[in-house]
């Protein structure tokens, strides 16, 4: 199948050629039917499977064939992030359609909201938003959703983790009773499940696949000492010439370290964690995405939303404890049918983590020894209850 053959208006075509999309994906092609029918949709698809055009292509599609007078979609996101690069692929998709949008969200100026209430109250066509910032201006009470036509609820699963269940219900709440409902998630919990019969009217539900990294990633641990994390990632930072390597840990001090750390040896890193506001966020991001920075050291703030082409490598340098969010961050390489590779370093203590991420993705993972020159490395164990953290130091004397 090709884009073509959804009969798109020229101008969206225009886009699709210039952007170079020819065949949609699996939930574009499945979903994109039933969206232009009008057809409430529970999506679950995981990351990296094109799921944003999958909706924005129907959307872009109804506001040209129906016309826009207001607001015609409001498509709520759990991050700022997912909030701009939503953004970036509406402007990308409709450049030739007139289609309007903006992203709304917090931690920005003054200026900045009187644009968005300007859109909120006048209409853009799409609003892009996270659920604080848009209860913020419904609060507020100029917001006008009378035209609205479309609630998207993407990364669902994420917001619903993230606390925001009572935020979307009071969104909810503002909203046209005629519309048309997508909700897309990773994952498919019970939360959800209510979360869809709470909000959809009989919806069209897709399935595309276990939450499992794609198959273009090539997938790698090491076997280490806690001690032994940061040398191992320098020689494996220097020992090939990499444009782009994402490094996940688990906390915001460990990204402020480890970031101080690579810059020591010389490496082009530059950081982002809920420490940074969005515009140091946003310069850090560019950076990365220009080649100025060939390192970026993150936390999970970047596993869900931030579509990056051509991530060579991520390195877990942690082991998330939530085993969905290794296959987000693994899910940032290998994106639109390219190759990757993803490396965990696993500590003693991480071990059992690493089965439970295992057992999830349904496969075993090749376990590597730390290099020679980092010392000995630690026999994977995972059912091994480990009571201390190793004296790694004392073994390296001996």
């Amino acid at each position: 199948m090709k884009f073509s053959d959804f009969n798109f208006d020229d101008h969206l075509n225009q886009g699709l050629e210039a952007i170079g999309f020819e065949k949609p994906t699996a939930i574009q092609e499945q979903a994109i039917p039933h969206i232009l029918k009008n057809k409430d949709i529970i999506g679950c698809a995981q990351t990296g499977t094109g799921k944003t055009a999958a909706f924005l292509l129907p959307v872009i599609e109804d506001i040209l064939r129906n016309g826009h007078d207001g607001l015609v979609a409001l498509i709520i996101v759990p991050t700022r992030e997912l909030a701009i690069q939503i953004d970036q692929q509406v402007e990308g998709l409709g450049y030739f359609t007139g289609v309007s949008s903006l992203a709304i969200y917090g931690g920005k100026d003054g200026v900045s909201f009187g644009q968005e209430k300007q859109a909120l109250s006048e209409g853009a066509d799409i609003v892009i938003a996270t659920p604080g910032r848009l209860i913020s201006h419904f609060n507020l009470g100029y917001v006008n959703m009378k035209t609205l036509r479309f609630l998207v609820l993407d990364e669902a699963d994420r917001m619903l983790d993230m606390g925001f269940s009572e935020d979307l219900e009071k969104i909810v709440g503002y909203l046209p009773k005629k519309r048309t409902n997508l909700l897309f998630s990773a994952t498919m919990p019970p939360d959800i499940r209510k979360l869809a019969k709470a909000i959809l009217n009989n919806p069209v539900e897709i399935n595309i696949a276990l939450s499992k990294p794609a198959k273009g990633v090539v997938q790698a641990a090491f076997l280490v000492y806690e001690p032994q994390k940061l040398g191992l990632l320098v020689h494996l930072l220097k020992a090939k010439k990499l444009n782009s390597v994402i490094v996940f840990c688990s906390t915001r001090k460990s990204v402020t370290l480890l970031e101080r750390g690579l810059k020591k040896e010389g490496l082009q890193v530059g950081a982002i964690s809920s420490d940074l506001d969005q515009r140091q966020r946003e310069e850090v991001m560019i950076k990365f995405k220009t080649g100025v920075l060939n390192v970026l050291v993150a936390t999970n703030i970047v596993s869900r939303g931030i579509d990056i082409v051509g991530i060579e490598l991520v390195i877990n340098y942690d082991v998330p404890r939530d085993a969905e969010d290794y296959v987000h961050r693994v899910g940032r390489t290998a994106r639109a049918d390219a190759d990757g590779i993803a490396f965990t370093f696993i500590s003693e203590e991480e071990q059992r983590d690493f089965s439970d991420i295992e057992k999830l993705i349904e496969m075993d993972i090749k376990k590597i020894k730390a290099p020679a020159h980092l010392g000995e490395s630690p026999e994977y164990n995972p059912q091994r209850r480990v009571q201390r953290k190793p004296s790694f130091k004392k073994k390296r004397r001996k």
